[in-house]
């Protein structure tokens, strides 16, 4: 795999991700600090997060515990507050350009793709919610750039059924292991967790998306073979926000990077215990607040026959998962759905043949 001009294997040092995320709080100008932090910490990339609270969250969304306890309120809200527009983002990627680093970007609705090939981004990310995103797994794998997808929260065979999708961009493709905690206990990171993703993506790039709050795992998993790592990178830990706390700074970030690449050199390996890929008790709460289901986009009546354009994706994942659009498109209502609710099988009847 490459990213830029960079190979990505693992013949070669852990590519490391310096993810920024919602550590901006909603400032342009804070992005762009972050951005020339982490190439100075010696990332190798910067990512961001491509989203629209209105566009990602129904009215049945909800918070994780993990933002609760930072002090949030409403998730829209929330969301709404930590936005960055286009143009910001498209800033931040040219920064990162002029100082030799990649940019990445999460997307996490389908209609904003092709907003984001605005950017000439290196890759694309989806986050752990959306390895059950079709529609969305599709529209960046039709965009012809790398991409990276993260596991948090999934099963083994629903990697798997992911890696079916994509199997057409493989060349192009990194699956990275993660634990769906902010942040997540030590004793909780599933490292043999790669190792099984690895099983079921023969030569393949695997990694790891670190949620630990310590600088030695990096190191830890670049010796188990992870070829791509990402870290959240704020400007403060104790900053108010919901990623801030699982997050490192600046000296920490670069101590990580270090880290990696002499847990690359060592090459330490181990076979020992049991390789799984499970979802962890840890990641329930997220997992159903933060996976986005298929939901109704007008109020309908029962018997009426949904269409295509009656449907969007939207959290929570209290509802049918969005790989069902194709089925639940042309079915009809077995009881009335009020708008912007999540669809569950219970609405949907046996498919007509009407158009979609």
């Amino acid at each position: 795999m490459r990213i830029g001009g960079r190979e990505i294997g693992s013949e070669f040092p852990p590519y490391v991700i310096a993810e920024v995320g919602v550590n901006h709080d909603g400032s342009a100008d804070r992005a762009l600090e972050l951005t020339r932090l982490a190439a100075r910490a010696g990332a190798d990339a910067v990512k961001f997060q491509l989203f629209e609270a209105d566009r990602l969250m129904s009215r049945a969304a909800k918070l994780a515990a993990y933002q609760r306890a930072a002090g949030e309120t409403d998730p829209v809200a929330m969301l709404r507050r930590l936005e960055l527009p286009i143009g910001a983002l498209e800033a931040c990627a040219a920064e990162a350009h002029r100082l030799g680093v990649h940019a990445i970007v999460s997307v996490f609705s389908v209609e904003l793709v092709n907003e984001a090939e605005r950017v000439p981004w290196d890759a694309y990310k989806t986050a752990s919610p959306d390895v059950i995103n079709r529609p969305l797994l599709d529209a960046l794998a039709a965009t012809g750039r790398p991409m990276l997808v993260s596991t948090g929260a999934s099963t083994l065979a629903e990697v798997e059924r992911m890696l079916g999708w994509m199997a057409g961009v493989k060349d192009r493709l990194g699956v990275l292991q993660c634990v769906s905690a902010y942040p997540t206990p030590i004793e909780h990171a599933a490292p043999l967790g790669m190792m099984a993703i690895s099983g079921v993506f023969p030569g393949g790039v695997v990694g790891y998306s670190d949620h630990t709050t310590g600088v030695e795992f990096g190191g830890v998993m670049a010796g188990l073979g992870a070829m791509v790592l990402e870290k959240h990178l704020t400007y403060d830990r104790n900053a108010t926000g919901p990623d801030h706390g699982a997050s490192l700074g600046p000296e920490e970030f670069a101590a990580y990077v270090r880290g990696a690449r002499e847990g690359w050199r060592r090459g330490a390996r181990t076979r020992e215990g049991t390789i799984e890929k499970v979802v962890l008790a840890i990641e329930q709460d997220v997992r159903r607040v933060s996976r986005q289901s298929l939901t109704s986009a007008r109020a309908m009546r029962a018997g009426e026959v949904v269409r295509r354009a009656d449907l969007t994706i939207k959290r929570p994942g209290t509802g049918l998962p969005p790989y069902e659009m194709e089925r639940v498109a042309g079915c009809r209502l077995a009881r009335d759905v009020e708008a912007d609710m999540p669809l569950c099988e219970a609405d949907v009847l046996v498919p007509t043949m009407a158009p979609r």
